[in-house]
C-alpha cells in the first residue's frame, strides 16, 4: 500500500505522487525569484507557499487520490469537491490582517490566490468568496506543515510604487509569478524532460556581440553594393543613424522615440539601441511588439537571419498566426550551432511562447497590451517577464486611440516602477504628450529623441513627391482609375477596404495581384513573395491592396496609389515607393479620391483630418512638424481616450473588475466577426487538407488550431451565416467553420461570400 502524505498532484502511471509541501516551497522560491526584478520577493514567495494551502484539507487529499487513481479502493467513491483556492484565499487574507500586515498587501495576495486556477475574480466575487468562512474552517483543521506556515518577518506594503490605480497591475505581476512557477513545478512532475528545453542559454551580452558581428559583415557586403549600384548617400545616413542609436543607448531614460523615415534602417538600427541599452543597463531581454502579423513574420526572419550563427531559439516569434512547425525546417539548417536535438526545437519554441522565457521576443500590439490588462492564469503567465525588459514599439502611431489612456498609463507603471524601457519607433511620430481639452490626454512627456536632428533626416531621405488632388477634384470611378493604372509597368495602388480591392483588382489586366484580408495569412505571404521576386527581377508587376503592406511590407515601386485616408497612412504608404532610392528621379505617390469615403470610425477621422491638413496646402514632401499637426486634428475627433472605461474598472483596490475590464479590453472587436478555414495549399505546398479532416472527425486539438490558423480568413457573422444556409461553410466544431465549396476561394483574390463568379478550373484546385 502506497505511503499516505499530503500530494499536490498524481499519475496512475507515475510510482511517486508530486509531495504538497514540496510543491509549495518549490513553488514560493521561483516566485520570490521572478518578483525580485520589481522588489516583491516577499509577497511572491507568500503567494507561492501559500496558494495550495486548502489541498491540505482531507476531503480535498481523498478527492485528489480518487480522481488520479492513486489509491485504487477510492476509485469508486464520490469524496467531497474542496474549493481549494478559496480556502487559501481565505486563510491569507485572514492571517495577514490578524498580523497587522497592511490590508492592501492581504487583499492582493488574496486575488492572486483565488485567482490561481480560474482567473483573478471580480472585487464582489472576491468579497463573498472571503466571506464563506467554510473551507477557512476546513483549512484551520488541516495538518499544514509548521515550517510552510512559519514566516520569520512578512514584507511591507509599498504603497507609492504599487498603490492606487497601479495597484491592479502589481496584483497582474504578482499572479504572473505565481502562476508561471505553479506551471513550471507541475510540469516538472508530469514532464521532467521539458526542462532541458526551457530557458536560454544566451543573454544580452552574446546576442550583442551576436550582432555586431553580424553587422560587419553586412557593411562589408554595403561596400561592394556600393560599388555596383551607386547607394554610397543612402548607406551612409543608415550608418548614422545606426550609429547614433548605439550612442544615445548610454542614456538612462524610461521613454525613447526613434522617428525614422521608411527605408532608414529603422530594424536593425531600433534592435542596436535596444541590445546596446539592455548591456548596459543590464535588462533582461528586449520585447519587439509590431501591429501586423505580416510584419511581425518579416521581422522575425531577418532577426533570426542576425542570429543565425548563435541559436535559433534566440528569437521567439509569438503571435496567432506562429506557427512552430513551418520553423522546423529552417531550424534543422541550424542544428550544428546547438545541442538540442533537431526535432526538439519546435517544442523549445512553443513552451517559450507560454512564458516569454526567451531573450529576444517579437509579437503583436494586442498579445502585449492585452496581456497586460487580462486576467486568464495562461493569459498573464508572461507578465513578469516583461519587467526589467527594453520594449520596441513598431509603428507607434497605430496605438489605438480609444484605449490610448489606459495603455500610457500601464506605459507609465511599467517604466516607473517595473524597470521597462519603451522605444516609440515609427516614420510617422503620434502626439502622445499630456493635452487638455476634450478629450484630455494623460500622456507622455519626458520622451527623449534618439534622432539628433529629424527633419534633416527626412530631408536626406527624400526618395518621392507627393501628388494630392484637388478639392475641387471628383471622386475617381474604379473605372477610370483602372485604365488610369493600365498604363504603368510597376505601380502599386492602396485602397480602404476588402470590397473596394475586390472592385478595383476585377477591372485590373490579368496577372494583376490582390492583397487582402480575404486571403489567409499563409496565401498573402506566397503573394508577398511572389511580387517581391517580380520587383527583384524588374518584371511588370502591378498590385491592387488594402492597408495590410502599408506599415514595413519591403515592397519597392516607382509609382505608388493610395486612397485618401489619414496622414500617416499615406505616408506608410509612400514608404512602398523608391524604397532603395535607386530611381533616376524621384518615386510618385499619388493620393486620389476613391468612389466611396472611407468606413465611419478612425479611418474616417483620419480622412478628414488629412483634409483640414490639405486646406493650407497641397505639399510635394511630408516633414515631421506635418505628422504633429495632422495627430492634433486627429486626436481632437475622439470622444474619449478611454472608451470602455479600462482605467475606472481598476481604479481602487477594493472594487476591481479584473474579469471585465479584460473583456472590455480587445483590441480587435471580433465580436461581429468569424473566421472560416479554407483548404489553400498555393505555392508554399503546405495542404491543410489533412489538419481539416482530423478536425471533422473530432480531432480538435490546441496543436490542430495552431497549425490552422495561418489557412483562416475573417468574415462577418452575418456572412458566414449566408455561406451556411447555402453549405457552403460546414461548423464542425462549434466556432469553428471550414470552407466546403472550393470555388468559394479564388487563387488570385481569396474567399468569396457572394456567388463565385469565377469557374472551377480557374479555383486552385481545379477539377
Amino acid at each position: 500500500m502506497k505511503k499516505w502524505f499530503p500530494i499536490a498532484h498524481a499519475r496512475r502511471d507515475i510510482a511517486v505522487p508530486h509531495s504538497l509541501r514540496d510543491h509549495a516551497f518549490e513553488v514560493g522560491r521561483m516566485a520570490a525569484d521572478f518578483a525580485a526584478v520589481f522588489d516583491s520577493a516577499g509577497w511572491a514567495e507568500l503567494a507561492g507557499r501559500w496558494h495550495d494551502l486548502g489541498k491540505f484539507i482531507a476531503g480535498f487529499q481523498q478527492y485528489l487520490r480518487a480522481v488520479t487513481g492513486f489509491e485504487a479502493d477510492l476509485a469508486d467513491r464520490s469524496p467531497p469537491k474542496v474549493n481549494h483556492s478559496s480556502a487559501g484565499a481565505q486563510y491569507v487574507h485572514r492571517c495577514l490582517r490578524e498580523l497587522k500586515v497592511q490590508s492592501e498587501g492581504a487583499l492582493a495576495l488574496a486575488y492572486v490566490i483565488a485567482g490561481h486556477h480560474a482567473g483573478l475574480p471580480e472585487w464582489d466575487g472576491l468579497k463573498k468568496r472571503l466571506g464563506d468562512k467554510k473551507w477557512l474552517e476546513e483549512t484551520l483543521k488541516a495538518e499544514i506543515p509548521a515550517d510552510l506556515l512559519a514566516c520569520a518577518s512578512f514584507p511591507d506594503f509599498d504603497e507609492k510604487k504599487f498603490g492606487g490605480e497601479g495597484f491592479h497591475l502589481w496584483v497582474r505581476m504578482l499572479f504572473s509569478c505565481l502562476v508561471d512557477a505553479d506551471y513550471l513545478d507541475t510540469e516538472a512532475y508530469f514532464y521532467p524532460e521539458r526542462q532541458f528545453l526551457r530557458g536560454s542559454q544566451f543573454d544580452m551580452d552574446d546576442l550583442l556581440r551576436c550582432f555586431d558581428g553580424y553587422m560587419q559583415k553586412k557593411e562589408e557586403q554595403a561596400k561592394v553594393q556600393i560599388r555596383q549600384d551607386g547607394q554610397a548617400d543612402l548607406n551612409r545616413l543608415r550608418s548614422e543613424v545606426l550609429a547614433r542609436c548605439r550612442a544615445v543607448a548610454a542614456k538612462a531614460g524610461g521613454f525613447f522615440s526613434l522617428t525614422v523615415p521608411t527605408g532608414g534602417g529603422k530594424t536593425l538600427s531600433s534592435l542596436a539601441f535596444a541590445l546596446e541599452y539592455a548591456v548596459q543597463h543590464r535588462k533582461r531581454r528586449v520585447i519587439y511588439a509590431i501591429p501586423f502579423t505580416s510584419i511581425i513574420e518579416q521581422t522575425a526572419d531577418v532577426f533570426r537571419d542576425v542570429f543565425e550563427s548563435l541559436s535559433p531559439d534566440v528569437v521567439l516569434e509569438h503571435h496567432s498566426n506562429a506557427d512552430f512547425e513551418a520553423k522546423r525546417a529552417k531550424t534543422e539548417e541550424m542544428s550544428e550551432t546547438t545541442d538540442v536535438d533537431p526535432a526538439e526545437k519546435t517544442g523549445i519554441s512553443r513552451l517559450a511562447s507560454e512564458n516569454w522565457d526567451a531573450p529576444l521576443v517579437v509579437t503583436t500590439n494586442v498579445q502585449f497590451f492585452e496581456s497586460l490588462f487580462a486576467n486568464r492564469p495562461a493569459r498573464c503567465r508572461k507578465l513578469h517577464r516583461i519587467a526589467d525588459s527594453v520594449v520596441i514599439l513598431d509603428e507607434a502611431q497605430l496605438l489605438p486611440p480609444d484605449f490610448l489612456q489606459p495603455v500610457l498609463h500601464a506605459m507609465k507603471h511599467l517604466s516607473t516602477h517595473y524597470g521597462v524601457t519603451f522605444v516609440l519607433c515609427t516614420a510617422t511620430q503620434p502626439a502622445l504628450g499630456s493635452r487638455l481639452g476634450r478629450p484630455s490626454l494623460d500622456g507622455l512627456d519626458n520622451v527623449q529623441e534618439i534622432v539628433a536632428n529629424v527633419p534633416a533626416l527626412y530631408a536626406a531621405l527624400d526618395r518621392v513627391r507627393f501628388a494630392f488632388p484637388d478639392f475641387g477634384d471628383a471622386a475617381a470611378t474604379w473605372e477610370s482609375l483602372a485604365e488610369e493604372l493600365k498604363a504603368y509597368r510597376q505601380v502599386l495602388t492602396i485602397v480602404n477596404t476588402r470590397d473596394d480591392c475586390r472592385q478595383l483588382h476585377r477591372l485590373m489586366p490579368k496577372g494583376t495581384f490582390h492583397l487582402s484580408a480575404r486571403m489567409c495569412a499563409q496565401h498573402r505571404s506566397d503573394v508577398i513573395a511572389e511580387i517581391k521576386a517580380r520587383l527583384a527581377e524588374d518584371a511588370p508587376v502591378r498590385v491592387v491592396s488594402t492597408q495590410l503592406v502599408e506599415a514595413g511590407v519591403d515592397f519597392s515601386f516607382p509609382v505608388v496609389y493610395r486612397a485618401m485616408a489619414g496622414l500617416d497612412s499615406i505616408a506608410q504608404a509612400a514608404g512602398r515607393c523608391n524604397r532603395e532610392n535607386r530611381l533616376p528621379e524621384k518615386g510618385l505617390v499619388r493620393v486620389f479620391i476613391p468612389p466611396r469615403p472611407a468606413p465611419a470610425g478612425f479611418l474616417r477621422f483620419g480622412e478628414q483630418a488629412t483634409k483640414l491638413f490639405l486646406s493650407i496646402g497641397r505639399p510635394e514632401h511630408l516633414m515631421p512638424v506635418d505628422f504633429a499637426r495632422y495627430f492634433a486634428d486627429y486626436y481632437g475627433q475622439m470622444n474619449s481616450f478611454d472608451e470602455k472605461k479600462i482605467d475606472a474598472l481598476l481604479a481602487k483596490p477594493r472594487e476591481l473588475c479584473f474579469g471585465e475590464a479584460a473583456q472590455a479590453f480587445s483590441l480587435i472587436d471580433d465580436s461581429e466577426m468569424a473566421s472560416v478555414i479554407v483548404p489553400y495549399a498555393g505555392a508554399s505546398g503546405r495542404n491543410p487538407e489533412g489538419d481539416i479532416s482530423l478536425l471533422k472527425n473530432g480531432g480538435l486539438s490546441r496543436a490542430l488550431r495552431r497549425r490552422l490558423q495561418r489557412f483562416t480568413v475573417s468574415l462577418y457573422n452575418r456572412e458566414v451565416h449566408e455561406l451556411l444556409l447555402k453549405e457552403v461553410v460546414s461548423e464542425p466544431e462549434p466556432g469553428f467553420y471550414v470552407l466546403d465549396v472550393p470555388q468559394y476561394y479564388s487563387e488570385e483574390t481569396g474567399m468569396a461570400v457572394e456567388d463565385p463568379v469565377i469557374s472551377p478550373k480557374d479555383t486552385i484546385w481545379g477539377v
